[in-house]
């Protein structure tokens, strides 16, 4: 049985058959999710969603790098206030986001620092995005007394971005579809990761994988990104499942 590292399921993408994708993704073989928060407004939807099936998706709590700007505290209040119900397995996703905007670059980096200060408070991982971030994610980690565990989420980078994350901390290395595009550089990582560093994801309702690229991506649909991944390792799908389900155990309980 594969899980999900990190899906959105509750998204308006899904609001007319959230139930039957999830439903769906158990039949294939994905029978465990991680939802991880975007914004403020998509907290109760998430919750929502996770109490039809308690025993199969686990939550996050975080404020997204593109949320941030100059207002940004009152949404960290409201994040920090919910991450103590106890009711979270993670802080996420945050990180730093640049791709888009470098306008609230400093507040980005300040609210990412906070939330890593919080997981470390309440003793939680971190799910990490980081688009063109990681040299701002790194100089806030060598700032910090302490690093939390965490997975960096849609992982795109180098072999010397493996290697300088693993040096800083305790991190594992999201894999979803974009391994199966043409020209992604990222399956010549896979081996410098390894499987025991590796969780499984979609990011659904984005970057749905080869041969279902283009469309709504689902959870459903991480058949096809294992099976590549597997591929690529020189192992089989099932051992696959095996090692990755024992990383997420390792690192969210």
């Amino acid at each position: 049985m594969y899980i999900d590292s990190h899906t959105h399921l509750y998204l308006d993408e899904f609001k007319d058959d959230r139930n039957e994708v999830v439903e769906r993704a158990i039949c294939s073989g994905v029978g465990h999710f991680m939802f991880p928060n975007v914004d403020l407004g998509t907290i109760q939807p998430m919750k929502e969603l996770a109490a039809q099936f308690p025993d199969r998706i686990d939550m996050a709590i975080g404020l997204h790098p593109t949320e941030v700007n100059a207002d940004y505290e009152d949404g960290l209040d409201v994040i920090e206030q919910e991450a103590q119900s106890g009711i979270y397995k993670a802080i996420g996703e945050i990180g730093i986001d640049l791709y888009w905007d470098k306008t609230f670059k400093q507040e980005q980096m300040e609210v990412f620092r906070r939330q890593c200060e919080l997981a470390c408070r309440l003793n939680l991982p971190v799910i990490i995005h980081c688009r063109e971030g990681l040299e701002q994610i790194l100089e806030i980690f060598d700032s910090m007394k302490q690093i939390p565990q965490g997975v960096f989420h849609s992982f795109g980078g180098t072999a010397d971005d493996v290697r300088a994350i693993r040096e800083r901390g305790d991190f594992y290395f999201g894999i979803n579809g974009i391994v199966t595009f043409k020209n992604a550089s990222i399956k010549e990582v896979l081996p410098v990761i390894g499987a025991d560093r590796m969780l499984l994801e979609t990011d659904s309702p984005y970057l749905a994988p080869v041969p279902k690229r283009g469309k709504r991506n689902e959870s459903s649909f991480m058949i096809h990104t294992a099976g590549y991944v597997a591929g690529v390792l020189g192992i089989t799908t099932e051992q696959l499942a095996e090692i990755t389900s024992r990383n997420y155990h390792s690192l969210f309980g």
